[in-house]
């Protein structure tokens, strides 16, 4: 729309009830009793500023009968997320210049803004990599003594001296095979996964990690951190950490029910560590939440526990899940902003993003703390059609807002006709937030 929009009596996650004006996409002011040219009145309402999920894989390409571009930036938006940053295991992977361009080319049916981050392999090609507009380096292995899993010793230290020349973070995926339990691999039960990929392989990966990138003197971030003690580690060599929503939430204790739709990497861990994460999570200890968002066919999870593949969706979910832990009184909801957005957004050098203040960018979600409603995986908008948060409570967006565009807005939204969108999602507008 043209001219301005006040957004009028709008609760922020503060709690403070102040006016918020949007110019061309941008907050101009927050404060009250403003004017403006066109206005919504928020009261009894809760602005957020919108999720940034720096850990999403979208699919696409090759690998487009599990996700696109389209269908989860759908998926986000409806759950409040306006930005994502995309991983590198696609087909092909995005180890140089052409894959980074083919992915560019896919991500710009995006209705949300994105990230892409580049991978590392044997093939790498780090000149031709890192002339593009990099996120970051994502989910970087770094293998074990048998070279099974991830990349040689040699070659991630290589990748951390290009990353740190460049000026970007290194993500971290967090497990040493080395600390693996082969012995249980004759079991069949839904369990074994957890089983079978260790607690103590997070610590031991992230001390290895950890300990190159201080002597290289680069900053490294920690994925899905799923264990107190990962967490702890990460904190005492100054890394940066994530967790998802299942860590969060779900436990070895509920893989009865999920079976191998519960099987993802770093797998579910005890009842135990599950509440010291989450105890990590509320008192600030841990940075951000990122969903991991993985999705899969059914056909595909539906297999033994040593053939389905590892991941779940979450895009969609992770922020309600957040917003009724906080009406729960579980969580603050400035601890939920800060989570979701302020934090990764100061961690990934978004000044334009991640808080409701003049200057950013106008990516808001507007939600009502007393609508939650339980989650069903069909009536999400992923390609992926279940979810391993099956009947729990969620509090999702009236609407949802980047750069000042509705993107999507619920069947119940009361919008003006000069904001409201023709149908549930906007138009497509993406950008690459290192453009």
């Amino acid at each position: 729309m043209t001219g301005t929009l006040l957004l009028a009596n709008a609760t922020l996650p503060d709690g403070a009830t102040l006016d918020v004006r949007i110019t061309d996409g941008k907050i101009d002011a927050v404060s009250d009793a403003l004017n403006g040219d066109l206005e919504v009145d928020l009261t009894g309402c809760r602005l957020f500023p919108g999720m940034i999920d720096v850990h999403v894989h979208f699919r696409e390409p090759g690998f487009a009968h599990k996700e696109t571009w389209g269908t989860g930036s759908r998926s986000a938006a409806a759950g409040g997320v306006t930005t994502v940053v995309d991983q590198p295991n696609t087909d092909p992977p995005t180890i140089d210049g052409p894959a980074f361009d083919a992915k560019a080319m896919a991500a710009e049916r995006s209705i949300v803004d994105y990230g892409l981050n580049g991978g590392v392999t044997p093939a790498w090609d780090p000149n031709s990599l890192f002339d593009r507009p990099l996120f970051a380096l994502g989910e970087v292995f770094l293998a074990d003594s048998t070279g099974e899993m991830g990349i040689e010793p040699a070659l991630f230290r290589e990748a951390v001296e290009h990353a740190d020349e460049a000026g970007v973070r290194v993500t971290i995926h967090a497990e040493d095979a080395d600390e693996f339990d082969p012995s249980v691999t004759d079991r069949t039960d839904a369990d074994a996964w957890s089983a079978y990929r260790r607690a103590e392989a997070e610590a031991a990966a992230i001390e290895a990690a950890c300990s190159v990138a201080a002597d290289v003197g680069t900053r490294l971030h920690i994925a899905h951190t799923s264990t107190p003690e990962g967490i702890d580690l990460a904190r005492e060599f100054g890394a940066t950490c994530e967790v998802t929503p299942h860590h969060l939430l779900l436990s070895r204790d509920d893989l009865d029910e999920l079976g191998t739709f519960g099987r993802m990497n770093p797998p579910l861990r005890s009842e135990t560590r599950r509440q010291a994460v989450y105890e990590r999570v509320a008192d600030g200890t841990v940075d951000m939440i990122a969903t991991d968002h993985a999705p899969h066919t059914r056909a595909e999870k539906d297999h033994s526990i040593w053939e389905a593949p590892s991941g779940v969706p979450g895009v969609e979910t992770a922020l309600p899940l957040l917003l009724e832990e906080a009406r729960q009184g579980r969580l603050s909801y400035s601890r939920v902003r800060d989570l979701t957005a302020a934090r990764p957004a100061a961690v990934f050098d978004l000044p334009t993003k991640g808080r409701i203040e003049p200057g950013r960018d106008a990516d808001l979600v507007l939600v009502d703390p007393e609508q939650a409603k339980p989650i069903r995986g069909d009536e999400l908008h992923s390609k992926c059609d279940w979810t391993p948060f099956e009947g729990l409570l969620g509090v999702f967006p009236e609407w949802t807002m980047c750069r000042g565009e509705i993107v999507y807005q619920s069947a119940s939204a009361e919008l003006p006709e000069r904001l409201s969108i023709d149908g549930t999602f906007g138009t497509v507008d993406g950008r690459n937030v290192r453009r």
